[in-house]
Parts: C-alpha cells; sequence; structure tokens
C-alpha cells in the first residue's frame, strides 16, 4: 500500500531580522508532518509581505512581532484589513505575556520569542491543517 503524496503548503516567514527568519525555518523544516510538504518565501520588510500575500497563493503567513521598522502585530492586522483573501497568520510575539497582542492583529495564532521547534511546529500545524484536510478532499 503506497503512503499519499504529502500536501504542499508555501509558508511566508517575514523579520526584519535574518537570524530570525533562519532560526523559523530550523525549527519548522520541510516535512513538519509525514502529511505536509513546506516551501517557504522569505520576506525581510512589510512591503514585501503585503506584495507576495496580495498575488495569493500562501498558505499561512508567520510574521515576527519584534521586527523593525514594521513589526508583524500591525501588519498581521493590516493584511486580514485590505486583502480579500489573507492567509493565516501566525505572530511571533516578544513575551508569552504580549500573546494578547495576536487579538488585536486578528492573527489566528500566537507563539514567542525565543523561538521553539515543538511550539512553532504545533501552532503552524494547527493552522495549516483545514488546508491539508481541503486538499485531502475532506
Amino acid at each position: 500500500m503506497s503512503t499519499p503524496a504529502p500536501h504542499r503548503a508555501t509558508v511566508l516567514v517575514y523579520s526584519s531580522s535574518e537570524a530570525t527568519r533562519a532560526r523559523v525555518l530550523s525549527a519548522l523544516g520541510t516535512r513538519p508532518d509525514p502529511a505536509i510538504e513546506l516551501t517557504f518565501v522569505e520576506a525581510s520588510t512589510g512591503r514585501e509581505v503585503v506584495a507576495i500575500c496580495d498575488e495569493g497563493g500562501i498558505d499561512l503567513a508567520i510574521l515576527d512581532g519584534e521586527a523593525a521598522p514594521t513589526g508583524g502585530i500591525g501588519l498581521g492586522r493590516q493584511l486580514k484589513a485590505e486583502l480579500d483573501a489573507p492567509p493565516p497568520v501566525l505572530l511571533l510575539v516578544g513575551r508569552r505575556d504580549d500573546a494578547w497582542l495576536a487579538t488585536w492583529s486578528r492573527a489566528e495564532g500566537v507563539t514567542a520569542h525565543p523561538i521553539d521547534a515543538v511550539r512553532i511546529t504545533h501552532a503552524a500545524l494547527e493552522l495549516l491543517a483545514p488546508a491539508r484536510a481541503l486538499a485531502a478532499g475532506h
């Protein structure tokens, strides 16, 4: 019996810090679950994020709330307000106590710095679950 092909998902990772983007990519890897294969698109400016998301094809946007000068918190809110079909947003906040900011930004998920591979993977897979189910025909 053959194993079904994994669902492919495109994840946008935004941070003004190259090191933060690298930590996110390393924590998630391309196969965080046998049923899904991730492709990453990186962005270092808010303008890039808006342009990439406006083109479509992004299954999840991971936005760094600590990025500067454009923080992921306001950027997440902007995507939700301006795009017809914004991707789900996973917000990286500076501290766990800042998780309430995800509500204001309209992000569907939140995790805190420092990046923890288990937490970010769980949060990302939870937000990608609807896309995986849709691709599987459920």
